[in-house]
């Protein structure tokens, strides 16, 4: 079976609209008055320049450049920036980036309770909120970002206090709101796959997820030598196969029995059935032969056209 990527089109009977609660997320605070410039100092992104009409798609690198967390960020006020994450990788973040203060102005805590977290498709995305991903629009306490579309579907982001009236719309599985995460290519960082990625091997380049002009921040040199250098072999590509798949299982191309060529990010099930992924993987894994997960002899996967463009190597 060929890598060559194939149509893949959106299932027949897929709800278009809807809202569901993002259980898997959770809310790290930075308040005080350097809040922002401490984050310009940790993650990829610029905070510094961060209006309150704009959201940052960033990671937190190791002294390596691998990525150890990601994040959804925004200001609520000029001194409050809430950072969205993956649940199971909050504690160990939260902690880390806690080390960094030092004498800055800024109180991280763990924010997940006193904030309702859900995601809006299709309808159920404001009118007002601008077309460009990673926009911010304020709805009386809850900030909605806007994220990158799936399948033609509009997406959004709704962040707001724990004690806020859910946002209008019929419920959407949460299920398929994974789905459509996975489809539109942007990777989510979670647990199995922590420490493992250099933030170009999720294409984080390409999507808003890393500022090449900004100052320093742990691991810049070696993400910024990854781009200007030319030396990515590894790029992240959307799947799909007919078995289960799960962040960290390994894959595995036809010519190589012995070694892994890429790695599961984020994987749920498609609604027609079988299973969608974002996978990292070896970019000359994707030229020809056979893709499979567990083993070179497992179950087969299909690459599907790639959501977005990929910037060209600087």
């Amino acid at each position: 079976m060929s890598t060559s990527t194939i149509p893949h089109s959106t299932p027949t009977g897929l709800a278009t609209s809807g809202v569901t609660p993002l259980s898997n997320l959770g809310v790290i605070r930075v308040e005080g008055e350097d809040a922002a410039t401490f984050l310009q100092g940790q993650l990829t992104q610029d905070f510094s320049l961060l209006a309150l009409s704009e959201a940052r798609l960033a990671a937190f690198c190791s002294a390596k450049g691998r990525m150890q967390a990601s994040f959804v960020g925004f200001k609520r006020s000029q001194n409050e920036v809430l950072l969205v994450c993956s649940r199971d990788l909050l504690a160990t973040t939260l902690k880390r980036m806690t080390m960094f203060v030092l004498r800055a102005k800024a109180r991280l805590s763990d924010a997940s309770e006193a904030f309702s977290l859900f995601g809006l498709v299709g309808n159920a995305v404001p009118p007002a909120l601008p077309d460009a991903p990673w926009s911010q629009w304020r709805d009386g306490e809850a900030s909605v970002v806007r994220l990158y579309p799936a399948e033609g579907l509009s997406r959004a982001l709704w962040v707001a206090p724990a004690q806020t009236e859910n946002p209008a719309g019929e419920p959407l599985a949460e299920p398929l709101w994974q789905w459509l995460e996975v489809r539109s290519g942007v990777a989510t960082l979670s647990q199995p796959v922590f420490d493992a990625f250099v933030p170009q091997m999720l294409n984080y380049e390409s999507v808003g997820g890393v500022n090449f002009k900004k100052g320093c921040y742990p691991g810049q040199e070696v993400v910024a030598r990854s781009q200007f250098r030319g030396t990515l072999k590894r790029r992240g590509y959307v799947v799909h196969g007919d078995a289960p798949m799960v962040a960290g299982d390994e894959v595995f191309h036809s010519r190589d029995a012995e070694q892994p060529c890429g790695t599961v990010v984020q994987a749920a099930p498609n609604p027609a059935g079988g299973f969608d992924a974002i996978v990292s993987m070896q970019t000359n894994a994707a030229e020809e032969g056979s893709l499979h997960t567990g083993s070179a002899s497992g179950p087969a996967l299909r690459l599907l056209p790639l959501p977005y463009p990929l910037l060209d190597d600087i």
